[in-house]
């Protein structure tokens, strides 16, 4: 009965030595590093909303101006925000010859994406100056390194450093909940309290030039090295790991009728970041830990290789890609994959989307006690077939939300038929403090029905993203994949500052199949269907543009299948985390 106040104390203890720690070293940056930290990359974009800080005092001025703004940046609600992409957009916006000064702002939003907003000056109608640090010599100038005749290139560099702590991690067990895996060497986190540290700095460089008056070649380039030491969920080796992250070329043009409508098209292929509408499906499309270090902070995103093109007509949008994942070298499951997207806003604040997915070629595997239909078939994911429906609506004028996903899985060489569904709803309560936002999502991924020659298993691909998209459990998820789950999840959003972001989370977990084969192997068959519950809280502070802190708590309880696979033998499973972002 000792141990549980001991263990919370503990726990206590670390995290706050982490934000001791981390407003230490905040405390040390020059005043130029903390103007503004680059964490929005990856984010849904809300809205986006453009402020003429000298306006004109005709209204139409006004209007054209905008609209302007608008048909240069070609940022939509709904895309997924790369802020260096849209640097360069706003960059260029700035030198048409109304504009004096264009600037890139960034805010959260209201249900967990981002606001962009482009500050913009009116200015006389005269060619502009040379622009970009390289060209001026000017601080104020960065992140363009050099703006002219239309050629603009955009330097990239962000800092990390990350504390993280457990108590009792895989619930004290990570023998049971370990074995066997490939990830874990020498000694990690377990029973009692344990903690590592890791970071990295990614660094690049990201241009645009004109071929003509309405295309323009893109391209960019990074790296990321990363670090990490102490003892880990997987193991206590300190490593360091220096990769190329971005590598790609891309060509994208438009025209927009006098009417006011608005085609464009994008074409890209190299090392780049892909997702789809949440991540429910495809989030992740690389991968973290093992020898790449920095586990938790999860900087790697790029894909190995994606092929993209993208048409958008006014509110619509369809993408066709090819997309090879960045997989680690000792689990890759050499998955290759194509597909087509689809998205258009139909107004009255409704947002419909679909895909579909076609595995090309794949060595990862599936497990069923039931041999598959035909016998002579090999049970995997090569051939996997996915469709993909999705809706957001947001109430017009009003507090209501709700976001909706359907999904089936099919494969041309077995019988199969997986299923994922997902449905939210939720309210901001804009007349109280803190103006909470509530949440409700419940999301259900197929198990196998062992008496059926039907494979039902859900293959969860790429689905993650963040804490708050489909990484579901800030504990829980090492354990439990997006697979054979059923998750009930209650969330509020509170702003108690401009500047600052409570999330509480609680969760309830429970299997959708009593056979769990391909999952964590000391659960491939379960006594029951509770897994766990989970309650956690994330902190964020947006110090500036340039600066976030963050910080989670959270806390993990056995269910009834969880401990019958360890004879009773766990505990429950605390974590605490802090890390400061630096962007320039």
């Amino acid at each position: 009965m000792l141990v549980m106040p001991r263990v919370r104390h503990q726990v206590l203890r670390l995290l706050l030595g982490v934000l001791g720690l981390v407003f230490v070293l905040s405390g040390s940056l020059t005043e130029a590093v903390a103007q503004s930290v680059r964490t929005d990359d990856g984010q849904v974009i809300e809205r986006i909303e453009i402020l003429i800080r000298n306006p004109s005092s005709d209204p139409q001025v006004n209007g054209r101006v905008s609209d302007l703004l608008r048909r240069n940046i070609n940022v939509f609600p709904g895309m997924i925000f790369n802020r260096t992409e849209v640097q360069i957009s706003v960059a260029r916006a700035s030198r048409l010859a109304a504009i004096a000064d264009a600037q890139l702002e960034t805010i959260q939003g209201e249900t967990g994406g981002i606001v962009v907003k482009v500050n913009a000056t009116l200015g006389d109608r005269v060619a502009r100056e040379d622009r970009g640090y390289l060209l001026t010599r000017d601080v104020n100038d960065l992140p363009i390194l050099f703006d002219r005749d239309g050629t603009i290139i955009v330097g990239k560099l962000e800092m990390l450093t990350m504390l993280y702590g457990n108590a009792n991690a895989w619930y004290g067990r990570p023998d049971l909940f370990l074995s066997g895996n490939p990830l874990a060497s020498g000694d990690m986190a377990g029973k009692g309290t344990s903690g590592w540290g890791e970071g990295f700095i990614h660094a690049g460089l990201y241009g645009l030039t004109p071929l003509g008056e309405d295309i323009y070649a893109y391209g960019g380039f990074s790296a990321i090295l990363s670090g990490s030491a102490g003892t880990e969920l997987f193991t206590d080796e300190s490593r360091q790991h220096l990769g190329v992250e971005d590598a790609y070329v891309g060509l994208v043009g438009g025209e927009t009728a006098e009417t006011g409508d608005r085609l464009l098209w994008n074409v890209s292929a190299g090392r780049k970041r892909y997702a789809i509408g949440d991540s429910m499906i495809i989030g992740n499309s690389a991968s973290n830990g093992d020898d790449r270090a920095a586990l938790q902070s999860n900087p790697r995103w790029a894909a190995d290789m994606l092929v993209l093109g993208q048409v958008r007509y006014n509110n619509t949008l369809m993408e066709v890609f090819y997309l090879d994942p960045d997989e680690l070298p000792v689990v890759d499951s050499e998955t290759r994959m194509a597909g087509l997207n689809l998205e258009t806003d139909v107004g009255g604040g409704l947002k419909l989307g679909g895909a579909f997915i076609q595995v090309l070629e794949s060595d990862y595997a599936y497990f069923a006690l039931t041999p598959p239909d035909p016998a002579s078939a090999t049970l995997g994911r090569d051939g996997l077939q996915i469709y993909d429906a999705r809706l957001q609506w947001k109430q017009p004028n009003g507090h209501f939300f709700a976001n909706a996903e359907f999904a089936v899985q099919r494969n041309d060489r077995f019988d199969m038929f997986a299923t994922a569904i997902a449905g939210e709803v939720g309210y901001q309560f804009q007349d109280l403090p803190w103006t909470p936002v509530f949440s409700y999502r419940y999301a259900q991924f197929s198990g196998d029905d062992p008496s059926t020659a039907r494979f039902e298993r859900w293959d969860p691909m790429l689905s993650g993203g963040n804490g708050e998209q489909w990484v579901q459990g800030i504990n829980h998820f090492k354990v439990f994949q997006d697979s054979n789950l059923v998750t009930h999840r209650f969330q509020l959003r509170l702003r108690p500052d401009p500047k600052v972001e409570l999330v509480p989370q609680f969760w309830i977990f429970t299997a959708d199949s009593a056979t769990n084969l391909g999952g964590n192997p000391a659960l491939s068959f379960l006594g029951s269907k509770e897994l766990g519950y989970e309650v956690n809280l994330t902190a964020k502070w947006f110090m500036s543009s340039r600066m976030m802190l963050q910080g989670h708590v959270a806390a993990t309880f056995p269910g009834e299948a969880t401990k019958q696979a360890a004879s009773d033998d766990l505990d429950p499973w605390w974590s605490a985390m802090a890390f400061l972002r630096i962007a320039f």
